[in-house]
């Protein structure tokens, strides 16, 4: 394992213990967070990410459903996911964009990340394409953002060769959220 490996994963811990810590010693409501219900993570360890050099970094905004923007400017999309799109000069907002928009901000906007590629760098818009996880406030595990929003059915999965680590993973997910009529498959008929 490399240096930075190794400090990037020790920053990582640091970061869960001290925000758990905070948690622990303030109240909720002083807090005035949102209430997320996590029912059916899959939580990813943090040797996991670590051990795969993920990168860490703060959201500065959520775009949509499935694209954040970085404190320094930088663009992610999430990669084997896909969720309705807002409206645009050339069509209008899908079923659910707006649900998806907004869960996701709740997830990650303002909160530092860990996110990984896959095989790509980037899409044809310059945008990274990355996994992305985050510490769960309510049970100390990680979240696995992309698998979560297909889980909870506010993304479709969407394989795009050759970035497939997860595809399984994302395909299982989205067949619960249809089987149990999750978000969009409940909303979108």
């Amino acid at each position: 394992m490399s240096k930075k490996s190794i400090f990037l994963y020790v920053l990582f811990v640091v970061v869960l213990f001290g925000f758990g810590f905070y948690l622990l010693k303030t109240n909720k409501a002083q807090l005035n967070l949102p209430s997320l219900k996590f029912p059916s993570t899959t939580p990813i360890p943090t040797k996991l990410i670590a051990s795969q050099s993920g990168e860490l970094a703060t959201v500065q905004r959520v775009v949509d459903g499935d694209t954040i923007e970085l404190s320094d400017g930088r663009k992610v999309r999430y990669i084997g996911i896909n969720t309705p799109e807002l409206a645009s000069s050339i069509k209008s907002v899908q079923c659910f964009a707006n649900e998806a928009k907004e869960i996701n901000k709740k997830l990650v906007e303002g909160k530092t990340i860990a996110m990984k590629k896959d095989i790509s760098e980037t899409d044809k818009y310059k945008r990274l394409l990355r996994y992305v996880w985050i510490p769960s406030a309510s049970s100390g595990q990680v979240i696995f953002v992309n698998e979560y929003l297909v889980r909870e059915g506010y993304a479709h999965q969407a394989t795009y060769p050759p970035d497939v680590t997860h595809a399984e993973l994302f395909k299982k997910a989205a067949e619960e959220a249809r089987l149990e009529n999750k978000g969009l498959w409940n909303a979108c008929k």
